[in-house]
């Protein structure tokens, strides 16, 4: 069977590239499509035969800023050519799953969000458009664009012949936004890299890049007010904001590698996950190690944490909410076994094993 995988831009590190490398490992001799590939970011995508970027790569700029690319990708996808293929996987939160396959290939999406700056995350973004926001009447411009955008997604959802979602709540998304029905097969997590002997120390511990939607903010506000220890690992757009925004008994790690993490994982009191993910490795991660997670009640969080078990929910986005989940916490213990077979339910070679199966159901 003839494989090809395609995927949005390959310019980052994160939850998705950690699929893409699972789904290499199953079809090690598929090439990846992209709109544009930085080989600088993404030295992870070496393992694949090949990486195919669109005529966005001769774009200056575009490899960087992918703010500038929704104009562009939707052509780009659609320009590629995947005769001869059995089956494309288009691994996508944004444009490639509007690529277009002729009849006898079959177009499995793995779908990461309906695009979420185009609906369930629509007002946020408007509000929030990181480098967008430098242009003059961005808001009154953006909704032309907005508009059509949302007509060319909807067009593009209709051409996979398979949905698969990462979890409940995108499963969820994509009946309400495109209408269409979907399996849900959980993404991988390297559990073994994280799990090992629990120190636990007085300090809570947050993970993730520093941009609007992961609210750190609120852990910030949170923790400025409790005065308990907080170190927050990642970077990103809100950097230099949320460190004005810290009081001293907040710590900026910045990029740590996986063992680095672990040991943060395996030493905190708890994993601080203050937003609305699609599904959250994370919460996962720090499980693994050891550590419960105190989670805003939505998203993906629903499939990864057990209440009471392994961690302990907040209902609102709010300093009081999330101080009260802090205090329930911290009057409770937890049994390292329930934390540890909750994560392993999620290991990547479950989710190897899961994605092999529902393509031999769909063959």
């Amino acid at each position: 069977m003839k494989v090809a995988l395609v995927y949005d831009r390959v310019n980052k590190w994160g939850g998705a590239e950690r699929v893409l490398l699972a789904l290499h490992e199953l079809f090690p001799d598929a090439p990846l499509y992209t709109a544009v590939y930085s080989k600088e970011k993404a030295r992870w995508a070496r393992v694949f035969p090949k990486v195919i970027p669109s005529f966005l790569q001769k774009i200056p700029l575009t490899r960087e800023n992918h703010e500038f690319l929704a104009v562009l990708a939707p052509i780009a996808f659609e320009s590629f050519d995947f005769t001869g293929y059995d089956l494309v996987i288009s691994v996508t939160s944004e444009a490639s799953k509007g690529i277009i396959t002729r009849p006898g290939t079959l177009h499995l999406c793995y779908c990461l969000t309906p695009t979420r700056y185009l609906w369930s995350g629509y007002t946020f973004y408007l509000d929030n458009p990181g480098k967008l926001q430098k242009i003059p009447f961005f808001k009154i411009l953006s909704r032309p664009f907005l508009k059509y955008a949302r007509y060319w997604d909807k067009i593009a959802a209709s051409r996979p012949d398979i949905y698969i979602a990462i979890s409940n709540a995108v499963k969820q998304r994509i009946k309400k936004y495109y209408q269409r029905d979907s399996e849900v097969v959980f993404p991988p997590v390297e559990i073994e890299k994280f799990e090992g002997p629990r120190m636990k120390e007085n300090f809570y511990l947050l993970v993730g890049r520093l941009i609007p939607y992961k609210r750190a903010d609120l852990a910030i506000k949170v923790f400025n007010e409790i005065g308990l220890p907080l170190f927050i690992v990642g970077t990103g757009s809100e950097e230099k904001k949320l460190k004005k925004m810290a009081s001293d008994n907040i710590k900026f790690l910045g990029e740590l590698t996986d063992e680095e993490l672990a040991d943060y994982y395996r030493r905190c009191r708890a994993l601080i996950f203050p937003q609305e993910e699609d599904f959250g490795i994370v919460a996962l991660e720090a499980q693994a190690a050891g550590a419960p997670v105190v989670a805003y009640k939505a998203g993906g969080a629903l499939d990864t944490v057990v209440e009471d078990r392994t961690g302990v929910f907040f209902e609102k986005q709010t300093v009081s909410d999330m101080i009260r989940a802090i205090e329930k916490l911290e009057k409770m213990r937890f049994n390292l076994k329930d934390l540890h077979d909750n994560a392993r339910k999620f290991s990547k070679e479950r989710f190897k094993k899961n994605f092999i199966n529902l393509i031999r159901l769909i063959k």
